[in-house]
């Protein structure tokens, strides 16, 4: 199949992109618009973590389960969203936990574009949804998808660092050569997980793990 994405991208997936399963993701989104269901991010942002981190610059990995559902959130990077649009509570939190750690004032608008530039790829396990339906794509295919990105990465890369935020995330560890690879781990910074991811200093611990390696560490700053 001939999918639209980063061309560095497309030439480690396009084993994905002919098999089976990955048609009927396509066939499966293509019929949601079809019947007028509204499918969030749109059309052209659906690979924007692919598009934003190519294959080569990647060097901290942050995974997110499925887009926001919400008009105008969600455009295909995993807990941010567009200048302009509120930032929401998890996010807020991720920006609370930047400042303990790294003292770094939080910004006032939530797109995270900026980290994808440094080599930060902000994966979503799950790249659409259906609008104000949470998890509502989460059968159709997209986890055989992203695991394969994320068993690519780790059989193909050395030295990447994996943050992985609540049960969700941290399940895909099973998919990483920690021998290879840093896997850091906290609670997810929902609100809903009552604090618990508060103090993982994983901003600080990322750049120390990249320095490390004589890798630019990342501006976390927006």
């Amino acid at each position: 199949m001939d999918v639209k994405i980063e061309s560095s991208w497309k030439v480690q997936l396009q084993d994905e992109f002919d098999k089976p399963y990955f048609a009927s993701i396509v066939d499966y989104v293509k019929k949601e618009i079809a019947t007028r269901h509204t499918v969030y991010p749109p059309g052209s942002l659906m690979f924007n973590a692919f598009t934003r981190t190519p294959w080569d610059d990647v060097k901290v990995v942050i995974l997110g389960q499925d887009p926001y559902h919400g008009y105008g959130q969600a455009h295909g990077l995993c807990f941010s969203v567009p200048r302009g649009v509120k930032a929401p509570p998890s996010l807020v939190n991720i920006f609370k936990e930047i400042q303990s750690d790294l003292g770094i004032t939080p910004p006032d608008h939530g797109c995270l574009e900026k980290w994808t530039e440094q080599g930060v790829f902000l994966l979503n396990a799950i790249l659409t949804v259906r609008a104000n339906t949470p998890a509502s794509h989460s059968g159709i295919g997209w986890q055989t998808f992203t695991d394969a990105v994320i068993r690519k990465i780790s059989n193909e890369k050395a030295g990447i660092v994996f943050l992985l935020w609540g049960n969700f995330a941290r399940a895909k560890k099973a998919l990483i050569d920690q021998s290879k690879h840093y896997v850091l781990e906290a609670a997810h910074p929902s609100p809903l997980a009552g604090g618990a991811f508060n103090g993982c200093r994983h901003f600080s611990r990322a750049n120390e793990l990249l320095a490390q390696q004589g890798k630019t560490p990342i501006d976390w700053s927006l």
